[in-house]
């Protein structure tokens, strides 16, 4: 008997230090690749594709909309916890993500320049989309139809622009096209040619639009500027300036709703 069980003890032993041995010379490399579990294996909130497909784009975080499109992770993270980390970079706002260069994408462990084109590419369609719906707008009611219509062109711009829309007696959109361009903080707006567009084209009125890259909606003193500029000259013309409008982030400013016309 005491034969048999020091048989048994060693076998333990040797089973320990076999156990030990397999730990020790395992790289972390190797550990990683443990840890990593295959999709099948992932949770069910972590397989989007699969979820898509059940209940629908609609159910769907923007987190795992954007996981489908990069398809995989990392070796320390999922697609799904990547695309959150994506997110929670611009503020979880898909519209600051869609000013995001390639290069700022790529400096995601993970985001390679494929996955960056395809997350560019498909923000760039969704604000395409956007633009499909509003084209289709014909008259504008008021200032929210107006700031609709320009959100599209306008809301994720990192660089200023000034536009006019052209409106005939009916409140009917003839044209609206670019003034001007510039930078982060302003551009230079020509009330000249303002004023041509609008009787070269016919219009009975007009409305004036730019955009805050940086978000915020206060009116400065060279808005209020710029659009009694405009507004003085057009009615020299019989024309009327029915609103000057500010797109924010998603969010916009209207002078008319303001008494400030």
């Amino acid at each position: 008997m005491e034969g048999f069980f020091y048989v048994l003890k060693l076998d333990f032993a040797t089973f320990e230090n076999w156990y030990l041995w397999l730990f020790l010379s395992t790289t972390p490399w190797q550990m990683n690749e443990y840890k990593k579990l295959n999709i099948k294996d992932w949770a069910v909130e972590d397989r989007p594709r699969e979820k898509l497909s059940k209940n629908g784009s609609r159910s769907m975080s923007d987190a795992e909309l954007i996981a489908i499109l990069i398809g995989s992770g990392n070796l320390d993270e999922t697609a799904v916890e990547l695309s959150r980390r994506i997110l929670a970079s611009a503020d979880n706002n898909l519209n600051e993500l869609g000013r995001k260069s390639i290069e700022y994408l790529q400096q995601f462990k993970g985001i390679g320049e494929a996955k960056a084109i395809t997350i560019v590419a498909a923000l760039e369609l969704g604000k395409r989309r956007k633009e499909a719906d509003v084209s289709n707008k014909n008259k504008i009611n008021g200032s929210k139809d107006a700031a609709d219509y320009f959100q599209p062109l306008l809301g994720d711009l990192n660089h200023e622009e000034f536009w006019i829309m052209l409106l005939d007696r009916g409140n009917n959109i003839k044209e609206n096209f670019r003034i001007s361009q510039g930078g982060i903080s302003g551009t230079v707006i020509d009330v000249r040619i303002i004023m041509k567009a609008a009787l070269e084209k016919g219009a009975s009125s007009i409305i004036l639009c730019h955009n805050h890259p940086s978000g915020t909606l206060q009116a400065s003193d060279a808005d209020l500027k710029i659009t009694r500029k405009i507004a003085d000259a057009a009615k020299i013309m019989d024309i009327s300036v029915l609103d000057h409008v500010i797109i924010g982030d998603n969010k916009y400013y209207s002078f008319a709703d303001e008494g400030m016309l």
